[in-house]
């Protein structure tokens, strides 16, 4: 018998399941995610399941974890300062790929230096540039992306930067070589950067997951779940976490397909900060053949094909006072709810909230607070930064206490970017207390912070609703009403026959939302999401029946839905894919692009077989080092040729070669 610890760190919540030879769950449970302390949430979701199974800690075989932090970060704009190597290449490629809106202002290297499409140097690399940048930014800098132009082609640039970053800093560098195959070196970029500035974060996660396990006793290998469902090594993960990006999601659709043998459907895992939604095609998820798109940014990491949108049960929640009837959205950024925080600091959040429904006039921080969080490495900033760090110091403050000027509200945003201060206020989650839908944290206080939001005025005038319940059901409208759009999103952008209009337009165009209504008048109109959805998250079976009847859907709402990620995470296999390239950059020669530099044939044939052994090797070996066992291979080959006078003439060729297995531990 063979005992499997799934466990999924969210936004919200962490979440633990017990698995038995992957046939049967044992017994799951959930804890707060302890943002300063991440162990304290983990270690809290695995005694309870320890407690309920009464497995002893020794007969765990394998420890799995999925996490959406990294996914989160880039939705809210949070993660590490750092620099960016940029080899060979222009001034104008920075505007390519969103990289500027990327770095958000964090430093850039431009250095001569850089390889031509067949992998041949096209300048020397300027190493006195980048000693001059590591002499004015190593201090204040977290890591390293270095992308060199055609890297992927000959990646010895990139590399001799790295080795040079390592000895004179010793801190993390990301390669973009390392990261994908492909060309376009600003997309690498981007991927490149938003790993650097993850590293930290997920390095803490894994270290303080493998505390918790030690504590325990738990003497187990881990694995993490990847962005495409498959598994890695813990070590794996910490060196590519931009791999991790949708992990959580991806790991939520594995544990869809397990508990419902769905083979065709909608998945939608909404939780605290995103709602995910992909497709089930055959019980399989689709990879997103263009890189996964994750906060604005596209990203050249495989991943499930995924829209992932920053609404979830702890979504800010904006009141919109331009027009006559007013109402509310919610999102993107995640709050910490106020029933939540007021179990935090009942004394502090009840009197501000109580003084300012005292006020007849409301106020422009009604029901919101602050809070830093501790332990948070924080590194250089500027000094308006440092000085309201200071003053939020490391108890609960009311927003309007801290802000003393509109200028301070720039900074306040930055140190929430960081992911140094949290902001509480209203959400759907409060709105749920308030209804009677939930009742876990303080019901009063969300009546409370409510009812202030409530007295709020609409461009009529009037107030935005009668009473803090009214208010409440206007939410979870709003959320229904943007869960459905999401959804619908999904499905225009991957139904096959195609559509003239983009998705987001479709999903809110007046004749599609007048059929889901059911208009009746010279027209008759109707319209309905033509597959089930599975609904997923801890939230969804008190948000998401009405999406059901909104969209006219069978939804599924499965047993164990609120911690199908923890299941996920330990029912996947182990996939390590490789891919190279074969150019023929003269007649007669066939270039193989490696690691260690090109390499040159006479024949494509024999060019072909050299970068599928050096492929089958390599992928093979990850999958050993990530612990996998019954490892099959597969080859699959992309040969473009072109005719000219009469004949087939070799153009390039693109070879994947996948190895996958089971955790050599999970067997039993």
């Amino acid at each position: 018998m063979a005992v499997l610890l799934g466990v999924d760190t969210g936004g919200t919540y962490t979440d633990a399941v017990l698995l038995r030879d992957e046939i049967e769950v044992i017994a799951s449970a959930k804890a707060l995610t302890t943002r300063a302390d991440l162990a304290l949430g983990i270690g809290a979701a695995i005694r309870a399941v320890l407690a309920q199974s009464g497995i002893a800690p020794g007969d765990i075989s394998l420890a799995s974890l999925s996490t959406t932090l990294a996914t989160n970060a880039l939705v809210e704009g949070q993660g590490e300062r750092v620099g960016l190597i940029f080899v060979g290449f222009r001034p104008s490629d920075l505007e390519q790929n969103g990289l500027r809106d990327a770095l958000k202002g964090d430093p850039v290297a431009s250095l001569a230096g850089g390889h031509n499409h067949a992998g041949s140097e096209a300048a020397p690399l300027d190493l006195a540039g980048l000693e001059s940048f590591l002499d004015n930014h190593a201090d204040a800098l977290s890591g390293y992306a270095v992308a060199a132009q055609f890297a992927t082609r000959n990646p010895a640039h990139e590399l001799a930067v790295a080795r040079r970053i390592v000895e004179r800093t010793g801190a993390p560098v990301t390669c973009s070589h390392h990261l994908s195959a492909k060309l376009n070196g600003p997309k690498r970029a981007v991927t490149a950067v938003l790993n650097a500035r993850l590293i930290g974060m997920i390095d803490r996660l894994i270290g303080r997951a493998q505390d918790v396990l030690d504590a325990l006793e738990i003497d187990a290998p881990m694995m993490v779940v990847r962005g495409d469902g498959a598994l890695m090594s813990a070590e794996q993960a910490r060196a590519r976490p931009i791999e991790t990006i949708l992990s959580g999601p991806a790991a939520s659709i594995v544990g869809a397909r397990w508990l419902t043998g769905a083979q065709d459907a909608l998945v939608s895992d909404i939780g605290g900060t995103t709602t995910d939604v992909a497709v089930l095609r055959g019980g399989r998820p689709a990879i997103d053949p263009h890189g996964a798109r994750v906060g604005g940014f596209r990203t050249m990491v495989e991943a499930v094909a995924m829209r992932t949108s920053g609404l979830g049960g702890d979504s800010q929640v904006h009141v919109q006072s331009e027009g006559l009837a007013g109402g509310v959205f919610l999102g993107p950024r995640r709050v910490l709810p106020i029933s939540l925080i007021a179990q935090e600091a009942p004394e502090v959040v009840h009197a501000a909230l109580d003084d300012q429904l005292r006020n007849a006039v409301p106020g422009e921080h009604d029901g919101r607070f602050v809070r830093a969080l501790p332990g948070i490495a924080r590194g250089e900033m500027p000094p308006r930064e440092t000085e309201l760090l200071a003053r939020i110091g490391t108890q609960v403050h009311p927003l309007g206490h801290i802000l003393r000027s509109r200028m301070e509200r720039g900074a306040l945003g930055r140190l929430i970017d960081r992911g140094l201060v949290q902001v509480g206020g209203v959400t759907p989650s409060d709105a749920s207390h308030v209804l009677g839908l939930l009742a876990a944290w303080d019901v009063e206080a969300a009546a409370k912070a409510l009812a202030l939001m409530a007295r709020r005025r609409t461009g009529s005038g009037d107030r935005l609703a009668a009473s803090a319940a009214d208010l409440a059901r206007m939410i979870v409208n709003q959320l229904t009403e943007q869960t459905a759009v999401t959804l619908l999103e999904t499905a225009f952008a991957e139904d096959p026959a195609g559509f003239d209009l983009p998705p987001d337009q479709l999903a809110r165009h007046v004749l599609l939302q007048k059929a889901l209504a059911g208009h009746r008048g010279l027209l008759a109109l109707d319209a309905a999401l033509n597959v089930d959805v599975v609904g997923l998250g801890a939230s969804a079976p008190t948000y998401y029946p009405a999406v059901g009847q909104r969209l006219h859907c069978r939804m599924i709402l499965p047993e164990h839905a609120g911690v199908a990620n923890a299941i996920g995470a330990v029912v996947g296999r182990i996939t390590m894919r490789r891919t190279g390239t074969v150019t023929s950059p003269g007649e007669g020669r066939f270039r193989v692009h490696l690691e260690t530099g090109p390499e040159d044939f006479a024949v494509a044939s024999e060019a072909m077989e050299h970068l599928e052994g050096a492929l089958r090797a390599s992928a093979r070996q990850d999958a050993l080092d990530a612990g996998a066992e019954g490892i099959q291979i597969t080859v699959a080959r992309d040969v473009r040729t072109a005719r000219a006078e009469a004949r087939e003439v070799f153009v390039e060729a693109t070879l994947t070669v996948e190895a996958s297995g089971r955790p050599r531990d999970a067997i039993g």
